[in-house]
This record gives C-alpha cells, structure tokens and sequence, in this order.
C-alpha cells in the first residue's frame, strides 16, 4: 500500500529500478521462498531476504516517502531487496500479512517521520522515486510540491531527449555501414544501445531497439523488415523531439510509446462488460495479460493490463464470456484502449451477444484510421462477422462469406490449438470472430457461432 492507502502495481514498482540490472535483480527476489518475517503495516512493509553465505538481510520500505532502509552493501536506492519486497507484496498480497513491526523496523520509521516532521519533508532515501508512485503511476494522490514533481518531470525529459539523439545517431550509422553489417555484428552492439535507453528512462525506445536486434538473420526477407522497423523508430524518435509541435492527442500518444506512464483521462464509464478474451505474454523480466472487454451499452472496446514480476501470474484475471458491471476509466493516448478497472466488477447474469462486426475491408479501414493516430500500432482490435475460415496456399485466413475479401492470419494464430477450436465452431458456415488486425495479418481471439450467438468460445 502507499501513502493513500492504494495498493501499488508491479509496474509501478520496476519502474522504482534505479536500472535495469535492479529491475532483473529486483524481479528474481519478487517470490516468497526468498523471505521470512515479512509484514505491512502503518504504511510501511519489511522482511528478511536470504543473501549469500547463510546472511539475511533487514530490508523495510516506507512507502508514505518512498523510503528505504537494507542492511546490504548496495548503493543503489531502491537496492534489489527493496524492489523484491515489494514486488512480493505487490504479486502476492498473501505473503505480506498485516502484522505489527519489529523493533529494528520500528525505531527507522520512527526516526525517519519524526525528522520528517521536523523539517517539513517526507522525503529521505528514495524520495526521488515517488513520481514513479505518483504522478506517473498513478498510485498516489498527486506530489506534495508541485515545482519538485515539474522539476523532475524535466530532468527526465531532458534524459529521454539525449536517449532519442544517441538513437538517431545510432540508426544513422547502421544505414550508413549497410543492413548488411547488422547480421555481422550480432545482438551486442543492439543490447549496448537498449541499455543506454533505459539509463535514458525510455523504456519504450529500450523495447523497440531490442525488437531491431532480433531481426537481422531472423530469415527471408529480414532486410526489408528491419528497414520498415528502423524507420518506425525514427519517426518515433523526430516524434519525441519535436513534440512541442504536435496536436496534444498525438503528443500524448508520442509519450506513452517512449515509455512514460499514460494517466488517466475523463469520468469513469459504467458498462456492462462482455470479456472477449485473455491471454499472456511472458519474457525474462515480466509476465503481461491483457483482457479485451466490450461494453454492451457504450459500444466501446477496451483494454485493461495486469504484470506479474518474474515468470508470476498476474492478479488480474477475468473468466472469458462472463458480463461483469463495474466501471472503467481510460488512459490517454494510443487510441484510449487500455483502461483502469474501478474498485469492483460484479457479475450480470445472463449471456450477452457479440459485438458488432462488419466484413474484411471494414476491418482493414478501421485498422488504417487507428494507424493515423498511432502509427507504432501492432494491432487494433476488430470484429468480423459472416467470415469463413479457409486454407489458402499461403496458409489459412479469414475470407467474407461472398469471397470478395480475405485477411491472412498472422504465423503464430497458425500454429495455436484455437485455429482448429475456429474450423470446428464454423464447420463450413459463417461465423463471428473478434481479433487483433495488424500488419502481419489477423490474431483470432473468440468467436461465436450463429446457432449459439451468446456464447463466447476463447480461441487462446
């Protein structure tokens, strides 16, 4: 919990990590096996994590400053324990039970507040960190001073502004020595690059410049992608430098894709929601689900994400075809997909039917307006209905029931068990299908049959 009593997401604490060497660091420490004696309480939690030799290490965090106190030999605040503690706490309520502090935990507390009392701050080490808990997470109520939180929002600007120049210099240099060279070079020289971009606080030019470094030699035809990707993330890049420029939508749609934290836009909408589908996606550092939910009154289709730190599950997971009544607010940017759920969804008995859908090209359309607004889009969600799945001699795809049209299924939809869930629910026929429609093809995710249109079948 923070100061207000809010509980704090896994993505909020990694982007506490000094760097990312803590963010992975922090992430192996995130599971209760590596701690005992852990306790929250009086808007503080701490533990005892197991270190080398048969030491364990007292590690508690303030989370009213952030502030945080190790006995381990690091110099980075928050140190690796501090990340895993909360991690543990954020991943895994159950592990951190409300309980009173031990007197080693107690006398810091004590002595950290009163001096901040004394002198007007809640600061103290890792004060620095609370616009990752405020402002930008979202988790707090807002910076106690105004002109601190525009000062630090700055110096980050300023950071990402001097990341995105060392990009461009570094793209320069690759078409300059050739596409060529990228193979010979192998991931290093990228892996360097991304680096410099997290130190830079921009995460997501760091995840665009490992996505180019997996590229080269990735097979047929990886020139041209890796051109069409270098050329997106310099227009990412010219983006950020110029933003002053743009519209304030698209400026703010700039922001989100370098990485800063989208805030939360508008009155909450109260619905009620249908939940289309629900997958993951994991790599080495965090586990990400994403649920697409349809509102049946509004029509709007929204986004709502949920991380779990070092191969964890996330919390959040909502059964697919359920109807839930809650309320939803958006974020900015990218289109305002994605959204934050409110404090409760409840259950709405009976089945709702699909969303509206239309045929193939007016997917295509739809996907190419969204691409306007962001053009770093993977995907966009669409609904198809009266479509056929169909083998053609390039793989299978969706295909309008007059045949006047037809969208790919991109490679991986190929090779998941749902792509048989798909043909076996058609059986010849029309069916509905809700999706992902990106620039290398269509990503089933549920579909409904005509016969049963009320029932939601989960294609992943």
């Amino acid at each position: 919990m923070n100061a207000m009593g809010v509980r704090v997401s896994v993505e909020q604490v990694l982007a506490l990590a000094p760097d990312d060497a803590s963010r992975r660091a922090g992430s192996a420490l995130g599971t209760a096996g590596t701690w005992s004696a852990t306790g929250r309480g009086g808007g503080a939690v701490w533990g005892l994590c197991k270190g080398s030799g048969g030491v364990s290490y007292r590690t508690v965090v303030d989370t009213t400053g952030p502030a945080y106190l190790c006995a381990c030999p690091s110099r980075k605040f928050p140190c690796k324990h501090a990340l895993g503690l909360l991690l543990l706490q954020a991943s895994d309520a159950a592990a951190v039970e409300e309980a009173t502090a031990p007197d080693w935990a107690a006398r810091w507390l004590t002595d950290r507040r009163e001096h901040a009392g004394s002198t007007g701050s809640a600061g103290g080490a890792g004060s620095s960190a609370s616009a990752a808990l405020g402002a930008e997470g979202g988790a707090a109520a807002g910076p106690a001073d105004p002109e601190a939180a525009r000062r630090r929002a700055e110096r980050r600007a300023a950071r990402i502004t001097s990341g995105a120049q060392e990009l461009e210099q570094r793209l320069t240099d690759l078409l300059r020595g050739g596409l060529a060279a990228a193979e010979q070079a192998g991931y290093g020289p990228w892996e360097e690059t991304a680096a410099r971009m997290v130190d830079a606080q921009a995460p997501g030019l760091a995840g665009r410049v490992r996505e180019l470094g997996a590229i080269p030699g990735s097979g047929p035809g990886w020139p041209v992608r890796l051109l069409e990707e270098c050329a997106l993330t310099h227009l990412l890049d010219r983006a950020w430098l110029g933003a002053y420029r743009l519209p304030a939508p698209f400026a703010a749609t700039v922001r989100t894709r370098v990485g800063l934290t989208a805030p939360l836009d508008g009155v909450p909408l109260r619905d009620h929601w249908l939940v289309l589908a629900q997958y993951d996606a994991a790599d080495t550092r965090l586990t990400t689900r994403r649920i697409w939910l349809h509102g049946t009154a509004s029509g709007r289709t929204a986004l709502l994400l949920s991380f779990g730190a070092a191969g964890r599950a996330p919390r959040l997971a909502l059964p697919v075809g359920a109807v839930l009544d809650g309320e939803l607010t958006p974020h900015t940017g990218s289109g305002q997909l994605r959204a934050e759920p409110g404090e409760r969804f409840v259950p709405v008995a009976g089945p709702a039917a699909p969303p509206p859908g239309g045929p193939v090209g007016a997917a295509l359309d739809a996907y190419g307006r969204a691409l306007r607004e962001d053009p770093w889009l993977d995907s966009w969600p669409v609904t198809l209905s009266g479509v056929l799945p169909a083998r053609a001699e390039y793989g299978w795809q969706l295909a309008d029931a007059d045949g006047r049209e037809a969208l790919p299924l991109t490679p991986a939809a190929q090779s998941r068990p749902g792509l048989w869930r798909l043909v076996a629910l058609s059986g010849g026929a029309p069916v509905t299908v809700f999706g992902e429609c990106g620039h290398r093809g269509f990503t089933p995710l549920a579909a409904w049959s005509p016969e049963t249109p009320g029932e939601t079948v989960p294609l992943v």
